[in-house]
């Protein structure tokens, strides 16, 4: 099979340019997602990542720290400062496991729970930050979730 063939770029210097990344195209439209919900949860004191925890913990309360890592494609050592501090602002308890001491559970707490109603406005906001037609928007999630399974 010939190798070229199966290469993107026409050259090594084609492939170092930037405009033909994949990669920056992604980076660059994540900072852009990421910031526009900045205005709306800085008032509330929670990053982006704290966001989408509670979201996670509103779908499925009462679940290892294991799982939200799965959930949000993080890596522990992301995660657990994310819910130390999340604890220490009253929104969840860290609890060992009965069954598996190893495994921590993360519960949220009526302030938790309460978060869910102060953002419950968010995603509609921001969702009308971005003028995509609604079938680009389903095909690009598609798309984004076949290179997160990948």
């Amino acid at each position: 099979m010939d190798k070229k063939a199966d290469t993107l770029f026409s050259s090594p210097d084609e492939a170092l340019k930037l405009q033909n990344q994949l990669c920056f195209p992604l980076y660059a439209a994540s900072r852009k997602v990421v910031g526009a919900y900045t205005p709306y949860l800085k008032p509330l004191h929670i990053t982006y990542t704290q966001y989408i925890t509670f979201m996670v913990l509103w779908e499925q309360d009462d679940i290892p720290v294991g799982d939200i890592c799965a959930r949000l494609h993080l890596d522990n050592g992301t995660v657990t400062p994310l819910l130390k501090k999340m604890e220490d602002e009253g929104f969840i308890t860290r609890v060992r496991d009965e069954a598996d001491e190893r495994k921590v559970r993360i519960r949220l707490t009526g302030a938790g729970r309460a978060m869910k109603e102060r953002v419950k406005d968010i995603p509609e906001k921001v969702g009308g930050c971005f003028r995509l037609p609604r079938q680009d928007a389903r095909t690009l999630y598609r798309i984004l979730y076949q290179i997160l399974d990948s």
